[in-house]
C-alpha cells in the first residue's frame, strides 16, 4: 500500500516545522539513522546515492532515532559532526524521532506502508515518489547501493 506524506509535518535540524510538500517534485529516501549501530556504515552509501542522483531530483532525508538499543544517544550537533567526519555524510538531518511504539512523524504515517507495522531497526528505508507517495519500504539489511534500491530510485527519476 502506498501512503502520501505530502501533508505530514516534521521538525528540521534547526527545529523549524517543514511539511513534506516542501520536497514535492523530488524523489526521497527517508531513513531512520543511528550512529552506534551495525548498519551505521550505510551513512556512506546513503551519501553516495544522494551525490549520484541529486542533480536528477533525489534527496536522502535522515531522521535520527534512539528507539533501538539506545544506538543514537547523542544530541543533534554530535550526530551531524559524526556523520560528516566519519562518513562524509551531508544529507539533510532532522530532529530525533520515534519509529516504533509511540511513533512520531514521519514514521506514524510511513509505518502504514506495506508491509505495515513499526520500523524494526535502524536504517529502514522508505522510498517516496515525486508526488509524495511512499511507494517502497526496504529493511535495514538491504544496502542503500543494492540493485533493488538503485533500480527503484532510477525508475522514479525517469
Amino acid at each position: 500500500m502506498s501512503v502520501n506524506i505530502s501533508k505530514v509535518t516534521v521538525l528540521s535540524f534547526d527545529n523549524q516545522k517543514i511539511t513534506f510538500d516542501h520536497f514535492k517534485g523530488d524523489v526521497l529516501l527517508i531513513v531512520n539513522v543511528a550512529s552506534k549501530c551495525g548498519f551505521t556504515k550505510q551513512y556512506e552509501a546513503l551519501q553516495n546515492l544522494q551525490d549520484k542522483y541529486e542533480s536528477k531530483g533525489f534527496r536522502v532525508l535522515g531522521f535520527p532515532c534512539n528507539d533501538f538499543g539506545n544506538q543514537e544517544p547523542g544530541d543533534l550537533e554530535q550526530i551531524k559532526e559524526f556523520c560528516a567526519v566519519s562518513f562524509g555524510a551531508s544529507f539533510q538531518l532532522f530532529q530525533k524521532v520515534h519509529a516504533k511504539g509511540n511513533t512520531t512523524e514521519p514514521f506514524t504515517t510511513l509505518n502504514k506502508v506495506s508491509p505495515a507495522g513499526d520500523v524494526e531497526w535502524n536504517f529502514e528505508k522508505f522510498l517516496v515518489n515525486r508526488e509524495g507517495e511512499a511507494v517502497a519500504r526496504f529493511k535495514s539489511s538491504i544496502e542503500p547501493n543494492s540493485l533493488e534500491i538503485t533500480r527503484s530510485i532510477e525508475d522514479l527519476l525517469t
